[in-house]
């Protein structure tokens, strides 16, 4: 697949604006105002060429122009004929103008083509090729005045240096800056390996945060999902949609751009985070490809198709760098379409030659699985990108549910055999070298609700009465912390958000939940259930603060009918519907104190919960929710300090950064996930705004900067 990548306005490919109006499609017509004037058959573009279906209309199927300048002559010539793969670059990264380069590869070929012969011209030619014809051209024909002059003067040539000596200054991201992040820098998906979501720097305070102000935000490529963003040493990278971006995290200017278009139709997940290790961006793509880029220009190093797109199968979830090695867990894995079901993978991040998978579906013995052949043992999808336990060198990650039941309804058909179905909603741990699983825990074996545990591992200290304790933290969607031994995955304890009404005990010695039978699914009717199958929390990830020893979970109020379709493929269904004790409070923000075993405190407020927290060592705490409003509260109590509402909903995690000596927070808006439309039915009065994605960066009022 072609791709884009380096247009750093010092190389000018930005710079000369000969092609303003390449005229877009949309709604299956194109918008346009036929030209003036009759075509010589000789200029015509051939019938339905992708010039003639793009451009003519604005360009004129003589190419000379219309509402759009002249793309013919002397003077077209004169500029373009020693520089026919830039005037390529150009137009495949500007046109169409409301959406630039959206255009499949083989139609920005095409119509650089079409230019190049109507002007005899060679489509590849470079300096040699058009230097005699450019000097002619000139020399014979005055020059047209619909042709803009650029302005490369001192200014410009002053802000390309800046972007120049930005990008070089970019330090070798090691294992050791991995381990121990900068404290301005954004290296992970939750900034650290910890898992955490929490950022150590103390400029923005819960006495301050009201001065909170814009000082930023980008139009970003449509996409669904969160998008979040890496920032290291004072520049931002973020991918929407196959578009990578590097940014200029104190102005928010573009430094460089890198596109590979998505494949057609929008996927119901794209990838929601990046790696960065060494001098290389690890970029997963909606169509399973993983792409290295150079974290300086965009340059694309290797391109590594980690499986078929063709099923169920996707990336959900972004990549982990651990020790020369790019970690990745794969979803869907919803039906015969994937006979293998999920897996994680570890790549090499100099080569992308994958190094070890390991399958998320158990099929030897014992068998989990009650008799069910591999062609009816699906899920354990992983939505969540990966946590890494550096202290017992653990790469830890959590799996979904199955999506289909029947094996796990019938009891088990011979001793040994077990309808747990792993490692459908499992914590698994492996050696980062070698892929070997070391321990796992299951967290509802035999689940067959849809409640996955599918979401982000933490390491955190525990006090116990022995002493502290090192364990792994993680939230299901039913609303259970589970928290175990980080070194074996042996239980330690659980705390119920007593949002939900399925378990009705949990065995304090093994975890194991204890649901209400009266509850279980049935083919001959329903069963009333909270929460719906999104969840008291979903793809929104809870953070740690760990001076305040809390975890912050972001959650959402609903309830379910559920019923089991028997003899289906996917044959469970559910329709949402609100708690029947609703008092209008649909959405919040709890924080959990993992020591105490305890809720500590709960905010609630009308709108579903939508993006992940921030936690932050000023003692602040920021998140957003459906109704568009992005929130910074206490750490302490969960009271309001600021609030602000954006454009679209901030449904990203948001992230907290260092430049210029400026501590910012930023998020994501837009874009959405597959849990949006459950969402809006819960708060029909809530409209859903139109499409877009923005990125938007925060700072104190103090610490205004002028614009460069």
């Amino acid at each position: 697949m072609t791709v884009r990548h380096g247009s750093i306005p010092a190389a000018r490919r930005a710079a000369p604006a000969v092609l303003p109006a390449l005229c877009v499609i949309a709604a299956g017509a194109i918008m346009a105002v036929a030209p003036a004037g009759r075509a010589r058959a000789s200029d015509a573009p051939e019938p339905r060429s992708a010039y003639a279906v793009h451009c003519a209309a604005c360009h004129g199927q003589d190419f000379q122009g219309g509402f759009g300048p002249a793309l013919k002559g002397a003077s077209f010539v004169a500029k373009w004929a020693s520089r026919m793969d830039r005037l390529a670059v150009h137009i495949s990264e500007t046109m169409p103008p409301s959406d630039p380069g959206s255009l499949p590869p083989d139609a920005y070929a095409g119509i650089v083509a079409s230019i190049a012969r109507a002007n005899g011209l060679d489509p590849a030619g470079g300096a040699k090729a058009g230097a005699a014809k450019a000097a002619d051209a000139s020399a014979t024909e005055v020059r047209n005045l619909d042709q803009p002059e650029p302005n490369y003067d001192r200014y410009y040539e002053q802000v390309v240096r800046q972007r120049r000596e930005t990008l070089a200054a970019l330090r070798t991201v090691s294992d050791a800056d991995l381990r121990a992040p900068a404290p301005g820098d954004w290296l992970h998906w939750r900034r650290s390996y910890d898992g955490a979501g929490a950022s150590l720097l103390t400029q923005i305070t819960a006495a301050n945060a009201s001065q909170l102000e814009v000082a930023w935000s980008l139009a970003l490529p449509n996409g669904t999902n969160g998008i979040t963003p890496l920032v290291h040493d004072g520049v931002m990278f973020v991918n929407s949609s196959g578009t990578v971006l590097a940014i200029d995290a104190a102005s928010g200017d573009p430094l460089w751009t890198f596109s590979r278009p998505s494949p057609p139709g929008l996927p119901i997940s794209q990838p929601r985070s990046m790696a960065i290790y060494g001098d290389r961006l690890y970029v997963p793509t909606s169509d399973n490809h993983m792409l290295a880029l150079d974290m300086r220009s965009g340059k694309l190093l290797w391109d590594h198709l980690i499986a078929s797109s063709s099923g169920t199968l996707m990336i959900s979830a972004g990549p982990l760098a651990v020790r020369g090695k790019i970690i990745q867990g794969m979803a869907g894995c919803a039906g015969v379409g994937e006979p293998n079901g999920c897996f994680v993978v570890a790549l090499d991040a100099e080569t992308g030659k994958e190094l070890w998978r390991f399958d998320t579906i158990a099929t030897g013995e014992p068998d989990s699985w009650n008799g069910a052949p591999r062609a009816e043992r699906f899920g354990a999808s992983i939505w969540a990108t990966a946590t890494y336990d550096a202290e017992d060198d653990l790469i830890l990650i959590g799996t979904g549910q199955t999506y289909h039941i029947a094996p796990l309804m019938r009891k088990p058909a011979r001793a040994g055999t077990t309808n747990d179905a792993l490692y459908t909603n499992s914590t698994l741990a492996f050696d980062p070298d070698r892929g070997r699983l070391v321990w796992f825990y299951q967290h509802m074996p035999r689940e067959v609700w849809d409640f996955d545990w599918a979401f982000e591992r933490q390491v955190i200290p525990l006090r116990t009465r022995t002493g502290e304790r090192r364990v792994v933290a993680t939230i299901g969607k039913i609303g259970i912390l589970d928290l175990l031994d980080a070194k074996t995955g042996a239980y330690v304890g659980s705390v119920d958000m007593g949002f939900q009404n399925l378990v009705k005990a949990i065995d304090p010695r093994t975890g194991r939940k204890i649901t209400d039978p009266a509850l279980d699914p049935d083919p001959d009717r329903s069963r009333f259930i909270c929460p719906f199958a999104t969840g008291v929390r979903n793809w929104p990830s809870t953070a740690y603060d760990p001076g305040r020893r809390l975890i912050y979970v972001p959650f959402t109020l609903s309830c379910m009918h559920y019923s089991w379709r028997k003899g289906e493929g996917f044959d469970i269904a559910f329709g949402m519907t609100p708690p029947r004790a609703d008092d209008g409070n649909l959405g919040g923000l709890a924080a959990i104190d993992p020591d105490g075993m305890k809720v500590k405190w709960v905010r609630r407020q009308r709108a579903p919960s939508a993006g992940s927290v921030l936690a932050t060592a000023g003692g602040i705490v920021a998140y957003g929710a459906r109704d568009r409003i992005f929130r910074v509260v206490d750490g302490r109590s969960g009271d309001t300090l600021w609030a602000l509402k954006l454009d679209q909903v901030p449904s990203a995690s948001p992230i907290s950064f260092m430049a210029g000596g400026v501590q910012y927070l930023a998020v994501t808006t837009g874009g959405g996930s597959p849990n949006d439309v459950t969402a809006r039915a819960l708060t029909p009065e809530i409209d859903a705004p139109a499409g877009g994605v923005r990125l938007w960066a925060f700072r104190l009022k103090s610490d205004r900067r002028s614009p460069r």
